[in-house]
Order: C-alpha cells, then sequence, then structure tokens
C-alpha cells in the first residue's frame, strides 16, 4: 500500500490524523471497532508511542466520536456506531523508519558520484512531497555515521563512496555472517529453507530471472544474538544494503546471486557445514566486484 503524504507536517501529526480517521471510519461502519478504549491499548493495536494516540482521541472526542467519562474511561458514542456508509478506507502514513530508509536511497544515490556533493532538505522535502521537518529528522538521524555530514549553510554533505569502504565493510560483514551461520546451526528450520529455496529458482527460458534475499536476514535472526541483529539493522548496514540492490539490475547478476543463494541453502539442508561457510563466504565477497563496477562508472 502505498502510503500519503501530508506536507508540512511533522510524522507525530501523520499518525495522529491516520488513528483519527481510521477510527472515525470503523466507528460510522460498526465494524473492526476496538473492544478497548485506552490509549495503551490502542498504542499498541497501531504500532505507536502514546502521543499520537492522545491527539486523536482529543480529537474524536471534540466530534462526538469517543466519550470520556468522569472517570476518565473512554467509550464509543453508541449514537455514532454504524450510523453511516464508511468512507474509504486510508493509506498508512511512512513511519520514522519508512522516511530513515528512502533518506538513506538518497544519500546513496548522491555517494556514487566521484566527489563530495550536497542534500538540501528543501529540495528532498518538495521532490517526496513532505515537510521539511521530516526531512530533517530523519538526516539528523543518520548524522554520526559517517554517511553523511551537516555544513551550515551549505546543506548535508556526502562523501563519496570508496572502493576500499565497500571491501572493507564486506570483510566485517563476511565475519559477522558466518559467526552467525554458526550460532543458527540448531535453529534451521528445513522447511524455512526449502521455501527460500524454491524462491531462488534456476531461470527458465523467456522468464526473468528471480532473487530472493530472505537468506541473510534469516540466518542472522536465527542466530538468537541481538548484537549481531542490532549490527545489520543500522544506518551504514542498511546504506550497503540500499546499495548492493542498486547495484545488481542486471539479469546476468541476478542469475549468479540466485545460484550461489542455491548452493548456501543446499548444503545448510545437507547440514554440510563447512560447504555452506564457504559458499556464503564466497556469495559476499562476490558482491565487491559487483559494486566496484558501479562506483568505476
Amino acid at each position: 500500500m502505498q502510503s500519503q503524504a501530508y506536507p508540512g507536517r511533522t510524522v507525530a501529526t501523520e499518525l495522529a490524523t491516520y488513528i483519527e480517521q481510521d477510527l472515525k471510519r470503523r466507528i460510522h461502519a460498526g465494524t473492526d471497532v476496538p473492544m478497548r478504549l485506552t490509549l495503551a491499548a490502542l498504542a499498541k493495536m497501531y504500532g505507536v508511542s502514546v502521543t499520537p494516540v492522545c491527539a486523536a482521541v482529543s480529537r474524536l472526542i471534540a466530534d462526538g466520536f469517543i466519550h470520556k467519562g468522569t472517570t476518565g474511561r473512554l467509550s464509543v458514542n453508541e449514537g455514532r456506531l454504524g450510523t453511516g456508509t464508511a468512507p474509504e478506507a486510508i493509506d498508512t502514513p511512512r513511519t520514522p523508519d519508512d522516511w530513515d530508509h528512502i533518506v538513506i536511497e538518497d544519500v546513496m544515490r548522491a555517494s556514487l558520484g566521484r566527489e563530495a556533493t550536497y542534500l538540501r532538505e528543501e529540495a528532498l522535502a518538495r521532490h517526496h512531497e513532505v515537510g521539511r521537518s521530516i526531512i530533517r529528522q530523519a538526516l539528523m538521524r543518520l548524522a554520526g555515521t559517517g554517511l553523511l555530514e551537516h555544513i551550515p549553510r551549505c546543506g548535508w554533505q556526502v562523501s563519496p563512496c570508496r572502493e576500499e569502504d565497500v571491501l572493507d565493510f564486506l570483510d566485517v560483514r563476511e565475519v559477522l555472517e558466518l559467526k552467525a551461520l554458526d550460532l543458527a546451526r540448531s535453529h534451521l528450520c528445513p522447511d524455512e529453507l526449502r521455501r527460500i529455496l524454491a524462491a531462488n529458482p534456476v531461470p527458465e527460458p523467456g522468464m526473468p530471472p528471480r532473487l530472493n534475499n530472505e537468506l541473510h536476514g534469516y540466518l542472522i535472526r536465527q542466530s538468537g544474538n541481538r548484537y549481531l541483529c542490532g549490527f545489520f539493522n543500522q544506518y551504514v548496514a542498511r546504506y550497503y544494503t540500499a546499495l548492493f540492490d542498486y547495484a545488481a539490475p542486471e539479469a546476468a547478476v541476478v542469475v549468479e546471486m540466485a545460484g550461489q543463494h542455491r548452493r548456501i541453502l543446499q548444503a545448510l539442508l545437507a547440514r554440510s557445514w563447512k560447504q555452506a561457510r564457504d559458499a556464503l563466504a564466497e556469495h559476499i565477497q562476490a558482491q565487491a566486484r559487483v559494486l566496484n563496477a558501479l562506483l568505476r562508472t
């Protein structure tokens, strides 16, 4: 589902507007109305903090959709329940993590230049049709990673990606993913491995090749090590993931990478741990060639 942009609003305001409109839609329709109307329950239901829920509930009380009793207990106004045609479902607004991903891709593309370049908040906000504050907040969250630096009166400076940076990151990634594989051995589900294997099929004549990258995240999750998971969720790792995805759209590269995935998965299913480790290390280091070809052009 494509997210809706709310120009000039903060992420919290977007979420509050979405929660308000969604609850109105549910009450109008008389279906899927939450059983528990507490701030904590609604925050859990929408996967947000209490702040946007408080703002949404205040508006719903003012509009007469929700009653607030003398004890502070919230309840749906029965007079509004199921009284109208439900308005069309609205798009879920983008979360801070969504905007981090979007801005990381902007940084990644800017880093492919041969010289340092600048990203400007106003231009990015206009391009993404969103308030400048949302872009600024995302850029500030990325600051300190070494990917970009704020230069007063100039903008956010993005340094060019260098071949040595790619090689250094792949060396660290290889060490950590091999450790993840070792830790995950006793937690691997054969059915899950076979499902991922089926998602990386041998290409058929006349059909576009398919590549599924779930294997890496699966091994990291199954390692059970939260520090390993944390490394691959942090901004620098997400930047390189975006860079790898951007660098490998050609059919020949997709076929090669899918074949490497199949060799890893087949070794895991056979419990041939050394073969799996060797295939995983080869697969990770093979990405240097693809990325370096991109950087040279």
